[in-house]
């Protein structure tokens, strides 16, 4: 039962305030009242965090801590591209993290996972590979709707975008479990690190 605590925390508040900052939205069409959502939610958040596990985790915080900074930031100057760029910026600085810690050496992913997972360092390197482009992607697509589209087609693509990282993060699971398994048996034949 604590562990299932443990994870609906996490997941509150790591998706919590972007869940909010949607539902508020969908139902008053006010961008500027959503993102006050957004804000006091993102607060609340790392001050839960902080009181209940007693630190900081990396990830929510950075997430949590820029949708204090870009959400503030515009509503201070009353201008939503504020917001909307922070998912380019986001999402970019993460597929490079990715991408930069290969080049060097130190997989990110696997700095903040390994404890969780048991893989080779080749299936590691691939699913950053993976991250590292669904990011980019993400980001990408994120700078022509929030460029070319209205403050409504922008929340909804805001939404889809947050069911795909499930569906993604999803889809990695049997890489994942194929790759632990292969990870703990030193007789397996070498494994297919085809992306």
């Amino acid at each position: 039962m604590a562990e299932r605590s443990a994870r609906f925390f996490n997941a509150a508040v790591d998706g919590g305030p972007g869940v909010l900052f949607i539902v508020v939205y969908l139902a008053t069409r006010d961008f500027r009242l959503a993102t006050m959502v957004l804000v006091a939610a993102a607060a609340v958040s790392l001050a839960a965090m902080l009181i209940v596990e007693r630190r900081f985790r990396p990830l929510p915080t950075t997430i949590g801590g820029l949708a204090l900074v870009f959400g503030g930031a515009s509503l201070l100057l009353n201008d939503p591209n504020i917001l909307k760029m922070k998912m380019s910026i986001v999402d970019g600085l993460l597929g490079a993290a990715l991408f930069v810690g290969l080049a060097i050496g130190r997989n990110p992913l696997k700095l903040i996972l390994g404890s969780t997972f048991e893989l080779t360092d080749k299936a590691w390197a691939t699913l950053a590979i993976r991250y590292g482009v669904f990011w980019w992607a993400c980001a990408i697509a994120n700078e022509v709707v929030r460029r070319t589209q209205s403050d409504h087609t922008w929340v909804l693509f805001r939404g889809g975008a947050l069911a795909a990282a499930v569906i993604f993060a999803l889809a990695q699971t049997p890489f994942i479990l194929k790759h632990n398994a292969l990870a703990t048996d030193a007789d397996a034949p070498p494994p297919d690190l085809g992306l």
